[in-house]
């Protein structure tokens, strides 16, 4: 039979981190019956084989086919349950948390459920967002402002269930039936705004993505590692995101204006936005992993 739950996790060189998250699972489903499936995506710092000398999960070695591209093939080895628990390797589960998570599941149109997200020191992270509109690219979430956050900023926010429009990827519960709909998670953003991507298309489908604020968990974040490399990356999926889902001149409004919120952190003294910038305006230099090198704007 079926576990009730598949948990997929997706590492790459995290053994620092993905020990203190699996000795966390078992006290956080609480007698639901679940498997675990791990895809290393060729990690170089030990953890393959600290994974095997564990033996609580099932492990899948693969080259570095992105985030995405892992969940995916972690769904794939899984065992068909109905629950799909997508989680980064830093994040830990305190106890019972993944029981009001599939509680919430089973509401009408609910297909992707995320919970409260905690710092280490218990602070709240602010990790459910509105869609991304040329006005939210500008980075004005400071201001906590709708219009131009797209953040959900205030701490009243965070109190109470509601639907998003999509939230933080570190801790996702799917139902299957909103998995095979969308057909997975889109592989082409390699890494960054894969979560997004999906919470979206999910919508569009009738899938609600819902935030179940009596799920707590904690991020340790930084997992593997941000550089200016994933930085770009980061800026240039944003952009090709809301390209995919607008027309062109809306696009190149948000193009532009991408490039502004660039140079004013780099003003700022961010020097990694000097690198996204000409990322931005020379597709040569975008990264290779992403492939969108073809044309200014990035499809």
């Amino acid at each position: 039979m079926s576990p009730d739950l598949d948990i997929v996790i997706v590492a790459y060189n995290s053994v620092e981190a993905i020990g203190d998250l699996l000795d966390s699972i078992p006290a956080a489903v609480d007698g639901i019956s679940y498997g675990i499936v791990v895809v290393d995506n060729g990690s170089t710092d030990g953890t393959p084989e600290m994974l095997a000398a564990r033996g609580d999960c099932q492990v899948i070695h693969s080259v570095n086919t992105g985030y995405a591209g892992g969940i995916n093939r972690g769904v794939q080895a899984g065992k068909s349950a109905d629950a799909i628990l997508i989680l980064n390797p830093d994040v830990r589960l305190r106890e019972k948390s993944v029981l009001p998570l599939m509680a919430a599941l089973s509401e009408t149109n609910a297909g992707i459920i995320v919970p409260q997200v905690r710092s280490p020191s218990g602070t709240l992270e602010r990790s459910l967002r509105r869609e991304p509109s040329p006005l939210r690219a500008i980075g004005l979430n400071w201001t906590k402002v709708p219009i131009f956050s797209e953040y959900l900023g205030n701490t009243s926010d965070y109190d109470m269930p509601r639907t998003v429009d999509w939230a933080l990827g570190a801790v996702m519960l799917m139902s299957r039936k909103c998995y095979d709909a969308v057909g997975g998670w889109d592989e082409s953003f390699f890494l960054y705004s894969e979560e997004t991507d999906l919470c979206l298309r999910a919508r569009d489908i009738g899938f609600l993505t819902r935030y179940e604020p009596r799920s707590v968990v904690v991020h340790i974040g930084g997992g593997s590692g941000r550089d200016h490399r994933t930085h770009t990356m980061q800026i240039i999926n944003r952009v090709r995101l809301y390209r995919r889902r607008h027309g062109v001149p809306a696009s190149w409004c948000y193009f532009y204006l991408a490039i502004a919120s660039e140079l004013s952190w780099l003003l700022r003294g961010r020097g990694r936005s000097w690198h996204a910038i000409l990322a931005l305006i020379r597709p040569a230099r975008r990264p290779t992993e992403i492939n969108c090198s073809d044309h200014l704007l990035p499809r």
